[in-house]
């Protein structure tokens, strides 16, 4: 921080109505709004919202792997005094992310990426570093002073943001973008933090090659992936093998640990890709093989799929549609909670049928000093539920997207195929190569498809041509 710097941020606390503190890691004074006490009970209330919204994995044995490995490295950082609490969550999306207060959370997606604990702990030290640096803090109180909405990675009219549990503070935090200067310094922390607890950091700097493989071969209309929510700085690579070798030479690391096989076996039989007892896509198509119902989706739309709502929203996005589960004991009380929820003055509303269920269709606007939002509405009883199927837009943009809307909701019905209720999901499969052979023999040993050669070498991180010893380890996908 320049002396100029020093002197505005010193000037903006002076008159600012927020709070300044000395942050944990620079010690410089920067402008917050909020305490630390503040700070925690954010993480606190936002916690239970992510879990709702995601769910945890259920893995005691890797949740339990998680928390005593984020423990022992937060007791090392610039702020052991907070409560850390260290999560798996049960997505397939690959990214890592830490709210404000001392919660982290790893998804399963890129636990299935990790091919060792020392490529682990670098990510679980990044995230660290972003709450002992006040990080969140600082791009929560950012997004306070510009709001925007996100629904499924789509920045929309910050209007329509209301109607998606996206929305919600707690997966409001998970979105936020952290700058280029921020992940450098997250960079450098995870450096440091997983080189203090004994591990080799420079396998860190590989598996940011492995995200950007990932990245670029990766068409996902999903969340945002690690890339997309923690920005790659310039010579990321280069910056943190350099910071690796210097840490190693600081603290006289003559053999930190890699624990490459203990962590493959670690994660044999993890889900990998969409659960399909969770629901999943297939085809433009939505199915959910425990509820037993199913919907087409519209052709390019995004979407979204969590225990509480599945969203999706086109690439402009200008609206959105979401399913949930309705509130009331009959449709018109369905109908009516969804009224006072989102204060919708309804402009018309009839009792349907869709594929033989009964619903009732409903339209209802929503006014604001901005703009009118018109919403349609189909409340469908199915197997003792009521579930409510909504599409938002702007009152001038509803015609152009009332049927998208209408052909998703008319197409809600019963799903009886034995092919979708009985889908299994697929799952890391770790396997021993039985002789020296480079990797893509080793994948065709096993039967692996050849289309997925590419998607299994970044898995891995290898490439194809490279030569593996007999009794390496290696992950394959299958049932």
């Amino acid at each position: 921080m320049t002396k100029f710097t020093k002197s505005l941020a010193f000037i903006a606390c002076m008159f600012s109505l927020g709070e300044c503190a000395k942050n944990p890691v620079t010690g410089n004074r920067q402008l917050v709004l909020m305490s630390e006490a503040q700070e925690i009970e954010m993480g606190k209330s936002a916690d239970p919202e992510i879990i709702a919204q995601y769910g945890l994995y259920p893995d005691s044995s890797l949740q339990k792997f998680i928390n005593e490995k984020g423990k022992q490295m937060a007791a090392i950082s610039h702020r052991p005094n907070l409560d850390y609490q260290f999560r798996i969550v049960d997505s397939d999306i690959i990214n890592a992310f830490a709210v404000p207060g001392g919660y982290v959370y790893f998804t399963r997606g890129i636990m299935a990426h990790f091919n060792n604990e020392a490529e682990f702990a670098g990510v679980l030290g990044h995230e660290i570093g972003h709450i002992a640096a006040r990080h969140s803090v600082i791009q929560q109180r950012n997004q306070m002073l510009g709001q925007i909405g996100i629904i499924a990675g789509v920045i929309i009219a910050p209007d329509l943001a209301q109607f998606a549990e996206t929305a919600s503070q707690g997966v409001g935090l998970l979105l936020l973008k952290f700058g280029r200067d921020a992940e450098r310094e997250s960079d450098r922390l995870g450096v440091e933090y997983s080189s203090k607890i004994n591990y080799d950091a420079e396998y860190m700097a590989g598996f940011f090659n492995t995200l950007a493989r990932q990245s670029q071969a990766s068409g996902s209309d999903e969340l945002p992936d690690f890339l997309s929510t923690h920005p790659n700085p310039a010579d990321r690579n280069v910056t943190v093998s350099k910071l690796a070798k210097e840490w190693k030479a600081k603290l006289k690391l003559t053999n930190p640990m890699e624990n490459r096989n203990s962590y493959l076996k670690r994660i044999e039989g993890l889900i990998y890709g969409e659960d399909p007892a969770q629901g999943y896509v297939e085809n433009n198509a939505f199915y959910h093989p425990v509820l037993k119902l199913q919907f087409p989706i519209p052709q390019n739309w995004q979407y979204i799929n969590s225990p509480t709502a599945f969203q999706m929203a086109p690439k402009d996005g200008k609206a959105m549609m979401m399913l949930t589960l309705a509130k009331g004991a009959n449709l018109q009380e369905a109908a009516s909670a969804t009224l006072k929820q989102y204060n919708l003055t309804a402009v018309q509303s009839q009792e349907v049928k869709v594929n033989g269920l009964t619903a009732l269709a409903m339209v209802a606007d929503q006014k604001s000093e901005q703009q009118t939002l018109r919403t349609l509405s189909y409340f469908i009883q199915y197997n003792n539920n009521i579930y409510h199927i909504i599409g938002v837009s702007a009152l001038a943009d509803f015609d152009a997207y009332a049927a998208s809307f209408s052909n998703t909701m008319k197409s809600f019905g019963p799903l009886s195929d034995p092919s979708k209720l009985n889908k299994k999901p697929q799952r890391v499969r770790v396997k021993t190569v039985s002789k020296a052979s480079t990797f893509q023999e080793a994948l065709k040993a096993y039967n692996v498809p050849e289309k997925r050669y590419e998607e299994m070498a970044v898995l891995n991180g290898m490439q194809l041509k490279d030569h593996l010893a007999s009794g390496t380890l290696i992950k394959i996908i299958a049932e």
